[in-house]
């Protein structure tokens, strides 16, 4: 398995992975796929600022990938994430999903990030059992907060922690410059 930076160019890839999960299940409250062309937007849009990683199978295809995004709009939130993995049906259960994360763990916290936050759409033990395996615990669980597929939805929140200083470190911007990983 080989872990790389994400690029607009992979936004293909990216969108055959996510289409499936956003139209025919509630883990995702997009209620209609993006295009290939937004996806690519929203790739170069997150590198910007945050990591966006993608893994290849042997054959170097993308079979899966794992992005950070903004927590909460208020300055004192800036040192949290949300953080988002996705793995291609045909490849899940073969430690992407853990490999990736732990990869974007390692970006996150030399770019100054401290709380990792993981908002799971319930049920979905799946994901649940994902992200307790790479260390996050449950928070709290936000009822009936999204309707989808014609029925509310749970959304149950995780949090890891990457760092712990004692004050915050003054954040680096990601900019596609992974300091852990080679861009694509």
């Amino acid at each position: 398995m080989r872990i790389r930076v994400a690029k607009p160019s992979d936004a293909a890839a990216i969108t055959a992975i996510y289409e499936p999960i956003v139209s025919g299940t509630i883990i995702s409250f997009e209620l209609e796929p993006p295009s290939i062309d937004v996806m690519g937007e929203r790739i170069a849009t997150t590198l910007e600022i945050f990591p966006w990683l993608v893994s290849e199978d042997a054959a170097g295809q993308v079979d899966g990938y794992v992005y950070a995004s903004r927590h909460r709009e208020r300055p004192a939130y800036q040192w949290s994430v949300d953080v988002t993995a996705y793995v291609r049906g045909d490849s899940q259960r073969r430690g992407i999903g853990r490999a990736l994360y732990r990869a974007l763990f390692e970006e996150l916290a030399a770019l100054g990030y401290c709380q990792a936050f993981a908002g799971i759409a319930l049920p979905n033990m799946a994901s649940i059992a994902l992200h307790e395996a790479v260390g996050f615990l449950h928070i709290g669980t936000y009822r009936k907060v999204g309707f989808k597929r014609g029925a509310w939805h749970d959304v149950g929140w995780w949090q890891r922690e990457l760092a712990a200083p004692q004050e915050p470190l003054a954040l680096v911007p990601f900019a596609g410059a992974a300091r852990c990983l080679q861009p694509g």
